[in-house]
């Protein structure tokens, strides 16, 4: 079975032409749509409408930065052990701790500015982290990259516990 990358005819790389990705999207799309089989067998509609979700997948993924690159670290035989690896580098974990301790504070305090910089902490973190395993992955260190999409995991965990203590506020 052809990957993702293979499937739109690009470049197994983190560093995607969007445009390209949209373009091929839409093509393979415009072939295998269900309207195009409406005269078609069954076996010929179960077909099409595999293949139309097969591409909605491939590109949801592709189309992500954070997908892209698990994506990528699996495809190259690199396990993200997301269950089973917890293991990361102190300074990380001590981060989490502070930001941990830093959201604990807000909540308490009902601070909406200092939940507001910490989502702006969080978002710049992250953007950093993407681009560096995104060298990681062009550059082929798999095992590298690994370490930071679950490092990225970890920093979308608490995005959302984040978002939970601005419903919080609101609501």
């Amino acid at each position: 079975m052809q990957n993702h990358f293979d499937l739109f005819q690009l470049p197994a790389r983190f560093d995607v032409d969007q445009h390209a990705l949209d373009s091929a999207y839409r093509e393979v799309q415009g072939r295998v749509h269900p309207d195009r089989f409406v005269n078609a067998s069954d076996a010929e509609k179960r077909v099409a409408m595999q293949w139309a979700t097969r591409a909605n997948e491939a590109y949801q993924t592709l189309r992500n930065p954070q997908k892209r690159a698990q994506y990528l670290c699996e495809l190259n035989g690199v396990d993200l052990q997301v269950e089973s690896n917890t293991a990361m580098p102190m300074d990380f974990l001590m981060q989490q701790m502070e930001l941990r301790e830093a959201l604990a504070d807000a909540r308490a305090a009902k601070d909406a500015a200092a939940l507001d910089e910490l989502d702006a902490q969080v978002r710049s973190e992250k953007k950093s982290r993407l681009a560096q395993v995104g060298k990681l992955l062009d550059a082929g260190d798999y095992q590298q990259a690994a370490q930071g999409v679950r490092a990225l995991m970890f920093l979308d965990k608490f995005g959302d516990e984040l978002h939970y203590a601005f419903e919080a506020l609101e609501g």
